[in-house]
This record gives C-alpha cells, structure tokens and sequence, in this order.
C-alpha cells in the first residue's frame, strides 16, 4: 500500500500565535552535558574526549502548546462539563477510533467562514458516498496551502452546529480538518455574534463537545491528494500525554495498491 503524509510539521522557524521555542545541543554538546549530569547526578568523572570525534548524542528541546502541528483534540479540551459524563482526556481515548476508513469531504470552495449541513451533503454526493459509523471524516478548506503564516489563523473555513451535527449524527467520532481549526476563524465568530448576540455561532464545533463525545483533528496537509481515492484508511493515533487535552499525532493515509 502507499503511504500518504498528512501531517504539518513542527517548525519554530514559522509563524505561529504561540510560537514555538526549539534549542538543540549538538553531539559535541551533548557529550559535554552528560559528562556533567554523571559527575554531578552520580559522582562519575569521564573525560568526552574519549568518545569518536568527541561527539556522544544531540539532545532537541522544545517549548509549545499541544495544539501546534498536526494533533488530536480529546473531549477534556471543549470544557470540563459535559452531558455524558467527565470528559476523557487524551491518553484515556479508545485506539479504535483513529485508526478507521477515512472520507475526505471537499470544501475548498467555500469563502472564510462556515459551512452548513446541506453544503456538507453536496460534498457526500461528490464524494460518491456518505460517512459510515466510526468513519473518520477529513475537510479539504486548502488552508493547508497557507501554512506558516498568519493568514492560515484567519482565513479559513469551518463548520457550522448542524454540520458538525449531521457528522455525529452519523456515528463519526474523528473529524479532521486541513485548516488551523474546526470552527470557523475568531474574528468571523466574533462579527457574527455581534449581529445578533446568538451564542450558536461561537465555537459551535468544539462546543457540540460537551454534548457528543468525539476528537478532532486540527492542522493536516496534502488532503488533496486523496480527493479521488474511493478507499484508504487513516491512522492518526494521539501522542499519550497524561491529562492533556491535545496530543500531536503523525497522521497518514494508507492506500491500497490497485
């Protein structure tokens, strides 16, 4: 089978509303660090010069937030009440669920803002089919394309209630999605709001969270590539963070070779 990255990478060098902080210690530098922490950790001296080059290993730290990159939100991160129950955190989520056929849904022609339950029902029957319990369901916005700047953060489309209603409705459990969220961006959120006051358009996806459980996938890549693929499958398992509400996952699409 060919294997399809649908992943975005984690890059400090890029734009991001909480930027991320990358520092690496080189293999030389490395070699210098556990020296000191043997000597200062165990009472061990050992010179690095007697490894090859002097090198021993590189060491990467890093500073972000769970929702950089490609990841999965669990329950825990749409409120801490919901109508079914305490919600599970990431490292408490069923592995079944990411691991499932996929469905990708083309909605690249829509403007900034949200689609609805009908327009998602055109992309079921351009699609061929419509998504089956446990089905993970992926958005192809082409935000994607936008990746690394800060219009991927406001220019983008989501979905509206009945939308999102209308995937659960249908026992989907994963929804992905190619753009920075699942809900429309803050700003369009904000102006429609003020039109009405009506609480409905605020984060309504992540908010039928705390009346469905179910995850969503937030930043993936390369959808297109799968746009005329009848049947693949998409593994995208969390990363097991303890009480988190996100973990970054390394999404792909298995293909099956004709």
């Amino acid at each position: 089978m060919r294997i399809i990255d649908l992943s975005t990478p984690i890059d400090a060098t890029v734009w991001e509303p909480n930027p991320t902080e990358h520092t690496v210690l080189s293999p030389a530098e490395g070699a210098v660090h556990m020296a000191e922490s043997m000597r200062e950790n165990h009472g061990l001296d050992f010179d690095p010069a007697v490894l090859p080059d002097g090198e021993l290993l590189s060491l990467d730290t890093l500073r972000l937030t769970t929702h950089t990159g490609t990841h999965v939100d669990a329950p825990s991160h749409y409120g801490s009440i919901t109508e079914y129950g305490p919600p599970r955190h990431i490292d408490q989520m069923p592995l079944n669920w990411f691991f499932r056929p996929g469905l990708v849904l083309d909605v690249s022609d829509a403007p900034v803002g949200t689609v609805g339950a009908d327009r998602l029902r055109q992309a079921f029957d351009h699609a061929g089919r419509a998504p089956e319990p446990m089905d993970v369901v992926l958005l192809h916005t082409g935000a994607n394309t936008l990746a690394g700047t800060p219009k991927y953060f406001t220019d983008f489309v989501g979905l509206d209630g009945p939308a999102t209603d209308l995937l659960l409705d249908r026992g989907v459990r994963v929804i992905g999605t190619d753009a920075f969220s699942l809900d429309a961006p803050f700003g369009h959120m904000i102006v429609e709001y003020q039109k009405n006051a009506d609480p409905s358009v605020l984060w309504p996806a992540h908010f039928a969270g705390r009346r469905r459980e179910y995850c969503q996938i937030e930043r993936l890549n390369n959808l297109e590539a799968l746009l005329d693929t009848p049947r693949f499958t998409v593994c995208c398992f969390p990363v097991k963070i303890a009480n988190a509400g996100a973990g970054w996952a390394r999404a792909v699409a298995l293909v099956p070779e004709e």
